[in-house]
């Protein structure tokens, strides 16, 4: 009878991770078109095919989906990014580039609205700060390794995170135009300044 039990719970328990999948990549898709105004936990429940009941089951509040739904899609990126130089340190300008685009795709742009919906609600404020700075401190950790960067020496951490501020920049920048010509050359110039003061 405990097998017949266990071989039933599985599938439910696959399903219920494919549900609350699907909740999350729908929120950061909605989150990311129609901004926090427009993305409610019922618009979001639509688009992933599921009942609001069944969302507000995986996901009490407004709050728990959106930050779930980036942190989620960035640990999503961070391994994308790793399977992309399995090896680790690898060629600067691919290194540059891949962690450009982390910042200039959709999770950021989902990100971001939810930055300035934090702005204004304090109790989703504390929430997005933690979340955001344990993004911030992977993401520095992925570039330290993949440019093969040594901290000890000085001035390279704040060279590493200076890069990524500017990537977060050309984010930004790429929100309202489409940037790709002058992020590319952006983009060489970085990778050029990188290998000298990180070598």
């Amino acid at each position: 009878m405990s097998t017949t039990v266990e071989r039933d719970r599985v599938p439910k328990q696959d399903r219920s991770r494919a549900t609350r999948q699907r909740l999350l990549e729908a929120a950061v898709a909605c989150l990311a078109e129609h901004g926090w105004a427009g993305s409610t936990v019922a618009v979001v429940a639509e688009r992933a095919g599921v009942s609001r009941g069944a969302a507000q089951h995986h996901f009490p509040t407004r709050e728990d989906l959106f930050t779930a739904a980036v942190e989620y899609v960035a640990e999503e990126r961070s391994t994308a990014l790793r399977e992309l130089f399995p090896a680790g340190p690898a060629d600067r300008r691919a290194v540059v580039g891949a962690l450009v685009d982390l910042y200039t795709g959709p999770l950021f742009r989902a990100a971001l609205h939810l930055w300035v919906a934090a702005s204004n609600e304090d109790q989703l404020r504390t929430r997005v700060t933690e979340l955001e700075a344990r993004v911030g401190r992977e993401t520095h950790r992925i570039a330290v390794e993949l440019l093969g960067a040594d901290e000890s020496r000085p001035g390279v951490r704040e060279t590493v995170q200076g890069f990524l501020d500017m990537a977060r920049g050309l984010g930004l920048a790429n929100l309202l135009t489409d940037d790709t010509a002058r992020r590319e050359r952006v983009v060489t110039q970085w990778a050029d300044l990188l290998a000298r003061s990180l070598r």
